[in-house]
C-alpha cells in the first residue's frame, strides 16, 4: 500500500517550508526514503518524520543533504531562518518535544505547572484567564497532563518554584488543599523533584518569567513563556544559556526535604 502522509502546507511557518522542500529534493533527485537516511545516518522513518513536519532536521544532516544535491549552504541557512524566526506552530511542536523527554528542567514563579495540576486547580485557573469554553480548555490539558505522565517511562521532572505559588489561594480553600495534598504525593516519587525558593532569597533570574529545558535524548531545547505565547528555543547556545540560568536559579532553591516540609506547612494553614 501506498504511504499516506498528512498534507504539509508550506506557507504554515518556515519549518514547514523547509520540510516541503527537502521531499521535493529528495524525490527530484530519485531517491527513496531509505536513500536519504542512509546519507543522514538515520532511518527512513525518521526521513519520513523530517519531511511529514513531525520531525526537525539538524543542522549537521542539513550538511550533506546540501551536498548531496548540490544546493550550496542553502538548506543550513533555511534552517538558521526557520529556528530565530517565529513559528505559528509552536505550540504543536512543544507538545510533541514534552510527550517525547527524558527529562523537563522547569523553572516557574506564579503558578504550580501544568502537570502537577489538579483538575479543579487548572479550571480555576483556566476561569481567570479566558472568556472562551473553560471545559474546553481544561479537557485539552488533562489530555496533554496524561499523555506526559501516564508513559510506561514518564520524564525526570527537576521543578523550581517560588514560595507564592504555595500562598496564592486559587479556586478558593478545598481547592488549594486538595492541590497542595497532591504537589506533596508528587513530591515523594522517584522521577520528580520539586524545590522552593523562598522570598528572603531575594532577586533572582527567574523573575523575567518562566522557562523549561527539554531533554530529547541527543539533544536539548527549551521553552520560554510569556503573555499571549512563548518561543521555543531550539539553538544549542541558546540553549545552554538557560541550562545555566537554570542552575543560578535553583542554587537559591531550599532543599528537597526542606521543600517537603513548607509544603507540609503550608497544608495545616487548611486544616
Amino acid at each position: 500500500m501506498p504511504i499516506v502522509r498528512d498534507p504539509l502546507e508550506p506557507k504554515i511557518s518556515l519549518w514547514h517550508l523547509l520540510a516541503f522542500y527537502l521531499r521535493f529534493l529528495r524525490e527530484d533527485a530519485g531517491l527513496s526514503l531509505t536513500q536519504c537516511g542512509k546519507i543522514i545516518g538515520v532511518a527512513r522513518s525518521t526521513v519520513s518524520n523530517i519531511e511529514a513536519g513531525r520531525q526537525r532536521p539538524q543542522v549537521d544532516q542539513l550538511v550533506k543533504l546540501d551536498r548531496k544535491y548540490g544546493t550550496g549552504t542553502l538548506l543550513q541557512l533555511l534552517h538558521w531562518y526557520a529556528r530565530n524566526a517565529h513559528d505559528p506552530d509552536w505550540g504543536r511542536q512543544l507538545v510533541r518535544y514534552e510527550e517525547q523527554a527524558d527529562a523537563i528542567r522547569l523553572y516557574h514563579g506564579k503558578t504550580i505547572p501544568r502537570p502537577f495540576q489538579t483538575e479543579e486547580y487548572m479550571r480555576a485557573l483556566a476561569a481567570a484567564g479566558t472568556s472562551r469554553d473553560v471545559g474546553d480548555i481544561v479537557a485539552k490539558r488533562l489530555s496533554r497532563q496524561q499523555v506526559l505522565l501516564d508513559r510506561e517511562k514518564p520524564p525526570f521532572f527537576y521543578v523550581v518554584l517560588d514560595e507564592e505559588v504555595l500562598s496564592a489561594c486559587v479556586g478558593g480553600p478545598l481547592v488549594m488543599k486538595a492541590q497542595l495534598a497532591h504537589l506533596r504525593k508528587m513530591m515523594d516519587l522517584p522521577n520528580v523533584i520539586i524545590r522552593f525558593i523562598q522570598p528572603s532569597a531575594g532577586a533572582h533570574e527567574g523573575y523575567d518569567g518562566p522557562f523549561q529545558i527539554i531533554s530529547l535524548g541527543e539533544r536539548d531545547v527549551a521553552y520560554a513563556g510569556a503573555q499571549y505565547g512563548g518561543r521555543l528555543v531550539e539553538g544549542p547556545g541558546e540553549v545552554r544559556e538557560l541550562w545555566a540560568m537554570f542552575d543560578r536559579i535553583s542554587a537559591k532553591a531550599l532543599p528537597e526535604h526542606a521543600s517537603r516540609a513548607l509544603v507540609d506547612q503550608y497544608l495545616e494553614k487548611y486544616t
